[in-house]
């Protein structure tokens, strides 16, 4: 078995692009069958412009689903987004904006009612990570940073999502091995991911009353920009190899699961994770 999954590559800046990673990461199953599982749905995904988000904003609208896009500052890569997904639905909204601010969380909810008419489907993919070798390295500007951008985020989507969102509606949050089996130098990141394991449990007996179901999805090492843009080049090369399969996830990998959960296939399933990490067995 080769002790190198990827050719040895890093990029100084955070949040990472899309365009210099080698091999370019896989976003579309040319084998994905749509079923119209998502028609006439409007969906809102952050952290859609690459990634795993890039997946699900295309196997949405293969789907059949109105999305919207929220960003940082990713122009390029949103735009692919919105070109790749519109080739198969309609064209996806962009929103471009720091999701860690609490007035622009909400206002991205409310452009996205306002331009589709409406709101069921919120899709929690945001994130970024900022490894140190001990806790004292951890920063108080990071700590909160990591926190706001990662949970509170969240948080701010669903309260401004609830006033739109219909009995039959769905959240869908993005947690992480990282919050189960813990990580030496992602010490914040993995805490977040925690955080959010427990919001999607608890958030879900508090909206079960009103017929919301709430889910998350726990991915593995996904080849996705935040790699590159997190770790040296020697860590990058060997991304994925501690996982039973030996390789890393491609986004196209995980992108039925959170169609899975949109949908009302999954009408019976909520405060669940769906663990897709390349074959570890996780308990809890």
């Amino acid at each position: 078995m080769s002790e190198q999954t990827l050719p040895k590559q890093h990029q100084d800046q955070q949040p990472g692009r899309e365009a210099p990673m080698e091999p370019k990461p896989l976003y579309d199953d040319p084998d994905y069958r749509a079923g119209g599982k998502l028609k006439e749905k409007v969906a809102l995904v952050t952290g859609g412009d690459s990634g795993i988000g890039r997946a699900v904003t295309i196997a949405y609208a293969k789907e059949g689903a109105k999305v919207a896009i929220v960003y940082l500052e990713e122009d390029e890569d949103a735009r692919e987004t919105q070109r790749l997904a519109a080739q198969y639905g309609p064209e996806p909204l962009l929103i471009r904006g720091d999701l860690g601010d609490q007035a622009f969380a909400t206002e991205a909810v409310e452009q996205t009612a306002a331009h589709f008419g409406g709101l069921d489907v919120l899709v929690n993919i945001a994130g970024e990570q900022h490894p140190q070798e001990t806790p004292e390295e951890i920063s108080a500007e990071q700590l909160e940073k990591t926190f706001r951008t990662n949970f509170f985020s969240m948080v701010y989507l669903v309260q401004a999502a609830l006033k739109h969102l219909p009995e039959d509606g769905a959240i869908i949050n993005t947690t992480s091995i990282t919050a189960y089996r813990g990580n030496p130098t992602l010490i914040d990141y993995s805490s977040t991911k925690g955080a959010i394991t427990a919001f999607t449990r608890s958030l879900s007996t508090n909206l079960l009353e009103r017929g919301i179901r709430v889910n998350a999805v726990a991915p593995g090492p996904i080849w996705t920009p935040l790699i590159p843009s997190t770790f040296d080049e020697d860590h990058v090369s060997k991304f994925g190899l501690e996982t039973p399969m030996k390789r890393p996830g491609q986004p196209s990998e995980l992108a039925a699961a959170y169609v899975y959960l949109a949908c009302k296939d999954a009408s019976y399933v909520s405060g669940q994770t769906i663990h897709i990490n390349g074959g570890v067995v996780i308990n809890g």
